[in-house]
Parts: C-alpha cells; structure tokens; sequence
C-alpha cells in the first residue's frame, strides 16, 4: 500500500507541492515516511525509503530498510530524510470512518498526509480506512478526488 500510495502521490503535482527556501515548487518525485511498530516496547519509529517504480525494487528496499530499524526506539532513526518526502500513518489495528490529524506548525507544510487503518469486508469487498490531509493552499476536493480515483485504479492494476 506504501508503493501505490506513492505512485498515486507522484502521478498528481499538486501532492508534490511544497514551500522551499526558493518558494513555491513541485517536486519531480516523493518518497514515502512512514511508521513501523517496535512490538516489544510498543513505540513508534518513522522511516522513510527511497521510492522505485519497480514495485520488487521498491518492496526490497523497504524491507531492509523495517528489518534494519523495527527494534529501534529512536522516534527517527533512519538519518537524512529528503525533503521531496511525505507522511503515512498506520493504525491497523481499527477501522474508522473518520480520523483527524492536527499538525503542530506555522501552516506552511504544503505536503499531503495520510492515515490508514486496518482493513475490513464488506459485501464480499475488502476495504481500507484512509484519511488524508492535504493544504488548501496545494490543493482541493477536485485534487483529493483525482488522487483517489488513482489510487483506486492503481490498486485494481497492481499485480505483485
């Protein structure tokens, strides 16, 4: 879910658009932050992996990169985040049907987040909670509802 996010991210510009010390940019690719659980002192460490469109290439590195750093108990232990990076959360272990982030800052950070839960069926379809949070400023519901409509496509191409 980590690599379509992904690719849906870099498929939309206005999910890539960030403030940088030059102003207003879209960056050419994203790369996925994301959270990993330490189950034995059931903290939270976020990391991040170099994204590849290759989905093998991409699922390699992401799996070095969980092995490497799930017994951390560094909140951020894996250095030099780039900065064409974005946010994914992971509750799996409930569904919702609403979830609200609120982001400590100065409103400046243009980059989208998300938020998924654990899977569920419903009539014979398998369902993913995802809630997002996008700047107003990047983008909107037209923006949101092309990401989704992407993302949807994505997931019924994808073939591991």
């Amino acid at each position: 879910m980590i690599w379509l996010l992904t690719k849906a991210v870099n498929q939309i510009p206005e999910f890539r658009t960030a403030l940088t010390d030059e102003g207003v940019g879209i960056y050419d690719e994203m790369h996925p932050s994301y959270t990993i659980f330490n189950k034995e002192n059931q903290t939270f460490s976020a990391i991040w992996t170099e994204f590849h469109a290759d989905y093998n290439e991409f699922l390699n590195a992401y799996q070095t990169d969980t092995k490497k750093f799930s017994l951390s108990k560094q909140y951020v232990p894996k250095p030099d985040r780039p900065p064409n990076s974005f946010d994914i959360s992971m509750i799996p272990w409930f569904t919702f049907t609403s979830f609200n982030l609120n982001v400590i800052g100065d409103g400046k950070y243009l980059l989208p987040i998300f938020t998924l839960g654990k899977y569920f069926e419903d009539n014979e379809k398998r369902l993913l909670p995802i809630a997002m949070q996008v700047h107003h400023a990047a983008c909107d519901g037209y923006h949101v509802g092309k990401f989704v409509e992407t993302l949807q496509t994505l997931i019924h191409q994808f073939q591991a």
